[in-house]
């Protein structure tokens, strides 16, 4: 059953570059992943520095067993603790209807 992360980002105001190459990698690898559905990362209007990351697997225990362990994510969760404020904010959705333009 697909499964779907939201991700909130508090990134250090002279981190954003940093964050954004690194995360960049990650998405641009991850879209060749065979259960990767799809990935949207947003950036707050009043805050450039607040990000969500909203992205779709089709299966939780693939995520956690192999997605979290490819090696083009090791830079970037090894980075996070120098580019984040806090620590991030995930939460974990199914979806239940998706609707698109005509």
């Amino acid at each position: 059953m697909p499964v779907t992360y939201v991700i909130r980002f508090h990134i250090r105001p002279r981190q954003r570059d940093r964050f954004m190459t690194l995360l960049e990698g990650v998405l641009d690898a991850m879209r060749h992943e065979p259960m990767f559905r799809n990935a949207v990362l947003h950036a707050d209007p009043g805050n450039k520095n607040h990000m969500m990351l909203y992205e779709t697997w089709e299966d939780h225990a693939d995520v956690l067993e192999v997605q979290l362990k490819r090696p083009y994510r090791e830079a970037w969760h090894e980075a996070l603790p120098d580019l984040l404020e806090s620590p991030r904010d995930i939460s974990i959705w199914q979806p239940v209807r998706e609707d698109r333009a005509a």
